[in-house]
């Protein structure tokens, strides 16, 4: 693979890449990029991470051997890795899990999420709340409309 496929070590992409960030977000990514690299591979940040995962979560998740959909698509054998078995149903809490453990250790009291189907404001919402930091969750309205059993949630 050529040297110009992958980023260096700052991330950028030859004389390309690198990041675009809003001046007035600089500050605030720069305190998180600390804090990342400060905790992760900090051995008690990663033991409450996995110990979350696994009690809270709920993973490992199993993967389902699709037998008839293996046998209507001619043979070739598909599995479904039961990501909705997840604690609210979807994969996004395994990200916003570790999100929420990272901003309570740098001290942070509030959570802001933005979702669009819901699922991602549902997990960051549950985890604020076990983790009793407050949460605000923004969608937009048409958003709010069409997915309103995650909005109730």
């Amino acid at each position: 693979m050529s040297k110009y496929n992958l980023p260096d070590d700052k991330g950028h992409f030859a004389q390309y890449g690198g990041v675009f960030i809003a001046e007035t977000l600089m500050t605030a990514v720069t305190e998180l990029k600390e804090a990342y690299e400060k905790y992760k591979d900090d051995a008690d940040f990663i033991k409450e991470f996995e110990h979350d995962l696994k009690h809270y979560v709920g993973r490992t998740t199993p993967l389902y051997h699709a037998e008839n959909l293996s046998k209507k698509l001619g043979g070739a054998q598909f599995y479904l890795k039961r990501e909705d078995l997840n604690h609210t149903g979807a994969h996004k809490i395994n990200n916003t899990i570790g999100q929420a453990l990272l901003a309570k250790r740098m001290g942070k009291t509030r959570i802001i999420a933005e979702t669009g189907a819901g699922q991602h404001g549902v997990a960051t919402a549950t985890v604020a709340a076990r983790l009793g930091l407050e949460c605000i969750v923004y969608m937009g309205e048409v958003d709010v409309a069409r997915q309103a059993l995650n909005v109730f949630r």
